[in-house]
């Protein structure tokens, strides 16, 4: 019998593990598998039907406290980047850095690196990167001579820069989760004022491991290209021209709006939720400018839009000089007001534009089933997580974790190896929502910094989305890839990549002040 019962909670996992692979929905596998192990846990008198009964309110509560008030940037960051995708802004990227650096030997391969790095900052949206890119810029390079793998390679391993460059889905819900389990930890030890680790900490020290990301990425391009000049060629110079215009109206307006909203919240003018509905406005401004609307003046539409723009960043600089939210004089009050009012005009009349074109109902609807696939996995793997801690999971985890040889080191391999096979199977956001409580606050209790473990997780599952047979990005791009591209040869164009991951990933591991320098000089 003591057998059954410390079996259990490894029962749970295995069962969950099953059902997903047999392709049932991960949500419903959660929830279904936490409610049938709770009638198993009834049956044998190890769990209090109490729970069951009060778990509808603990989700409530917990969504609609204070500190959950995170949870509101999900939606508003994944609008930010459908509006993004739908914008064209990815194409106009493309076309102007390849003009730029087109005419270099692996110059095609560096833009799709640039701008994988922007869409990463500004969409954070993994899937939607790849397909994208695949689609515009794999056919390009494969017409220019590039090796099919290094192409396949550069495109997959671009693509998951959204799950570490800042703002990113991936650091929102991982903060959220590491708050909660940090709070926990510090709970259990006794200390009831604990300290906070919030989404704008994970956001600042996932900033330099990203941008360094990005420069190892472009080193590589750069010594292909040496090395193996026949396997990234250059354009023909007569074929294309750089025009500075095309890439400064292509470059500065998604770049003014990652700078606003990662800035604000880097800078501590807005939280990320705040930050997140400026996003969101910014992205309706920028695709309502790219979008004509149909019949209206396109170049009256524009200046209104622009005017909006400019009063949107204006009201988000405004705490540089005075704080409003705390009030002001009357003549202060009146030009916020004049502002806010600006801004809205100018919002109104992109989604007006937007609307004539249908491009805003797409959004919306894709808006509305991504984010409701994100919470109703997060209640699915909530019910999972109580039955797996009342069956008694939490102590037979920590007591694994504590015995792993190494102490902490030890502990957190274990948990690194286990998350990145996990990613082969589960997104992200399952094992968010299901590993990262059940592990973080016993890593917590040994001493592990919690802005250092976020950042380690994040390249650990970037690294799992790119690593062959089973990356969810090379199956992305699998998807959109012409039938002449073998899987092959993606398998190959991704392992270079997946082996710069892994030195990251050590690079972080020994130098620990990559991750933690910048939010200890920012916050500290």
């Amino acid at each position: 019998m003591d057998l059954i019962v410390s079996l259990l909670p490894f029962a749970m996992f295995a069962a969950a593990f099953v059902a997903l692979l047999r392709g049932f929905p991960v949500a419903f596998t959660l929830a279904g598998v936490g409610l049938a192990f709770a009638l198993i846990g009834l049956a044998l008198g190890l769990f209090d039907p109490f729970h069951l009964r009060a778990f509808p309110q603990r989700i409530y509560g917990n969504i609609m406290e204070m500190d959950k008030a995170i949870l509101v940037a999900v939606p508003l960051f994944v609008f930010m980047g459908v509006m993004l995708e739908k914008s064209r802004i990815a194409e106009q990227l493309l076309d102007a850095m390849g003009s730029l650096f087109g005419t270099l030997r692996g110059g095609l391969g560096i833009s799709v690196v640039i701008v994988g790095a922007l869409l990463a900052a500004s969409t954070g949206i993994v899937g939607a990167t790849v397909v994208t890119m695949g689609l515009m810029s794999l056919p390009t390079m494969l017409k220019r001579g590039y090796s099919p793998s290094l192409a396949a390679g550069s495109i997959a391993a671009a693509g998951t820069l959204g799950q570490i460059i800042p703002p990113s889905i991936v650091l929102v819900l991982l903060g959220d989760q590491l708050s909660s389990a940090y709070a926990e930890a510090q709970r259990a030890q006794g200390i009831f004022s604990p300290d906070i680790v919030s989404v704008g900490d994970l956001f600042a020290g996932a900033l330099i491991p990203g941008l360094l990301l990005v420069a190892v990425y472009i080193l590589y391009q750069v010594g292909v290209a040496i090395l193996r000049p026949s396997a990234s060629p250059a354009i023909p110079s007569d074929e294309t021209h750089a025009d500075w215009g095309k890439l400064l109206g292509a470059l500065i307006p998604p770049l003014i709006l990652i700078i606003a909203v990662l800035g604000s919240i880097l800078g501590g003018l807005a939280t990320p939720t705040e930050a997140a509905g400026v996003g969101a406005l910014g992205a309706i401004l920028l695709a309502g400018y790219r979008n004509s609307g149909g019949t209206d003046n396109p170049a009256f539409g524009q200046a209104v839009i622009v005017i909006g723009s400019v009063a949107l960043l204006l009201l988000l600089l405004s705490p540089l000089v005075y704080d409003l939210r705390a009030g002001g004089t009357p003549v202060q009050m009146a030009l916020a007001y004049g502002f806010s009012a600006l801004a809205a005009l100018g919002v109104v009349y992109a989604c007006i534009r937007l609307f004539r074109t249908e491009v805003l109902d797409q959004v919306m609807r894709s808006t509305a089933q991504i984010s409701s696939m994100v919470f109703v996995i997060l209640i699915g793997a909530s019910l999972f997580a109580l039955v797996f801690r009342e069956l008694g999971g939490d102590h037979t985890v920590r007591a694994a974790l504590e015995a792993a040889p190494g102490g902490a080191t030890g502990a957190l391999i274990v948990v690194m190896i286990v998350m990145f096979l996990l990613g082969f199977f589960l997104d992200f956001i399952e094992i968010t929502f299901v590993v990262v409580p059940i592990v973080a606050p016993v890593l917590f209790m040994m001493g592990v910094d919690p802005v250092w473990l976020g950042v380690m997780m994040a390249l650990n599952l970037q690294t799992s989305f790119l690593t062959p047979p089973f990356g969810f990005a090379l199956f992305y791009l699998r998807g959109v890839a012409p039938p002449t591209l073998s899987s092959g040869a993606i398998y190959r164009g991704a392992a270079p990549f997946v082996i710069i991951q892994l030195l990251m990933i050590a690079m972080v591991a020994f130098m620990p002040w990559l991750a933690t320098a910048l939010p200890g000089l920012l916050y500290d």
